[in-house]
């Protein structure tokens, strides 16, 4: 797991667009995971600039969202499927059918989290997955407890989570309680795994995910299994950590060529 510390979410998103424009860059059909949240809104922000200032297309790209929630009628506006055409993919040239979520709309969602796996796997996995993390440790929808080799499934969720959330609704009242959310264990098939967390309540999460043990308490500490994890944070999110200053070493050394 490498671990990049920014001085501010501006410098974050950043870094993270130009590894994800290398790859829409280089490859035929990239296939990007996206997430969800505030965390990775500047991303997506300096994506859609790149995208109408310096004309990078996302014309061949594929997009697989991490989770949805279900019980909400098609097209709510806080769907995670709507959020993100109206974050993201409707503000670039990506194809309204080459993104796709877990189906929370379905009339058969005891099935619907084989058939997303089933959906990903077809694609050829996800190239860049992006994520956030919960202030209780949690990644896409994997509360603690959550299998870390759990599948894309029905997931119910904490009353933590349904507060967190209450921000994009009326009333916490209007929340969800349950969700489609890929498990752990699909989230490891992404080749490359990128983790943003800012602000200085993410720190305890952070610091359990990192330094912390591999444990489904903090369900976000799975990604210490990957070969490819990559969690970049800026200081406030940070401070928690111990090593802290060796991180910062490490990546100011770091060949230019290796890139994230």
């Amino acid at each position: 797991m490498e671990i990049v510390i920014q001085q501010t979410a501006e410098d974050i998103a950043s870094v993270v667009a130009d590894s994800i424009e290398q790859l829409v860059r280089s490859h035929a059909a990239p296939i990007l995971g996206l997430a969800t949240g505030s965390s990775p809104l500047p991303v997506y922000r300096e994506l859609v600039r790149r995208h109408a200032e310096d004309g990078l297309s996302f014309a061949r790209t594929r997009a697989f969202l991490l989770d949805e929630y279900v019980g909400l009628p098609q097209g709510h506006p806080e769907s995670y499927r709507e959020v993100i055409r109206r974050e993201f993919t409707g503000l670039v040239d990506i194809a309204d059918d080459h993104v796709q979520s877990p189906d929370g709309f379905s009339s058969d969602v005891a099935t619907a989290g084989t058939r997303y796996d089933a959906a990903i796997a077809a694609a050829g996995g996800v190239d860049i997955q992006l994520l956030g993390i919960g202030t209780d440790g949690h990644i896409a929808f994997n509360e603690p407890g959550s299998s870390l080799a759990s599948r894309t499934r029905l997931k119910t969720l904490t009353e933590q989570t349904r507060d967190d959330n209450a921000r994009f609704f009326d009333s916490v009242d209007d929340v969800p309680y349950h969700v489609l959310t890929q498990g752990l264990g699909t989230i490891l098939e992404a080749r490359h795994l990128v983790l943003v967390a800012t602000g200085a309540n993410k720190a305890d999460a952070v610091a359990a995910m990192v330094e912390g043990p591999v444990s489904a308490f903090c369900p976000g500490s799975v990604l210490q299994l990957h070969p490819h994890a990559t969690v970049l944070l800026d200081e406030a999110a940070a401070s928690g950590l111990k090593l802290a200053e060796y991180y910062r070493y490490s990546y100011n050394h770091k060949p230019a060529w290796q890139g994230l």
